[in-house]
């Protein structure tokens, strides 16, 4: 049995067809790639070139929504992993499919939102279905959302509300649930 049994493909873009493996992760919790289909919706919903985006996939795992972000030509995609053999399966197929776009970083994705100074416009968060962090992933997510940011949520139900963000759309496949969510904006009132 090879290490690398499990991979995607990228989907579109400059890398389309292109294979990203990864290693057997049966004994982290909650590790599953996006679903090619999944995939397909959620750049049809961002727009498939992502030119001058940059991009942060949180709890990135296989990389699949990283590679895909950066072969559809995103300025930088920062990709956090806090499995170091998946972190590095992800610098592996960085190396081997040339991405000097996409920054792997093997780090807890919580103490990552909390230190970086950076702002994205499209953030990738499919943390371990068993966890419901959602309520403490929101006001990390808001510290480093651009003001137009598109935060992609996967999770094993349907999420209605994320404290501070406005759910544009929804879709289902399986036991996933995928979600597009937008910072909420501030009415001025009226006279202001």
């Amino acid at each position: 049995m090879t290490p690398y049994k499990n991979q995607v493909r990228i989907i579109g873009g400059t890398h389309k067809r292109r294979i990203v493996r990864f290693p057997d992760m049966e004994g982290v919790p909650g590790f599953r790639p996006t679903p090619d289909r999944v995939r397909e919706t959620l750049f049809n919903w961002l727009g498939q070139d992502l030119l001058g985006k940059r991009c942060l996939d949180v709890f990135a795992g296989s990389g699949a929504l990283a590679f895909e972000a950066a072969s559809r030509h995103a300025t930088q995609v920062i990709a956090v992993e806090n499995s170091r053999a998946a972190a590095q399966a992800m610098a592996q197929n960085q190396k081997l499919l040339d991405f000097p776009n996409l920054k792997i970083v093997n780090s807890d994705a919580f103490a990552f939102l909390a230190s970086t100074t950076e702002k994205f416009d499209v953030i990738f968060l499919d943390p371990p279905f068993a966890q419901n962090w959602w309520d403490r992933l929101a006001p990390l997510i808001a510290r480093v959302a651009a003001p137009e940011a598109l935060i992609y949520c996967e999770f094993a139900k349907e999420l209605k509300t994320l404290p501070g963000f406005t759910r544009t759309r929804q879709g289902r496949a399986g036991v996933v649930h995928y979600h597009l969510f937008t910072p909420e904006t501030l009415v001025p009132a009226e006279g202001a």
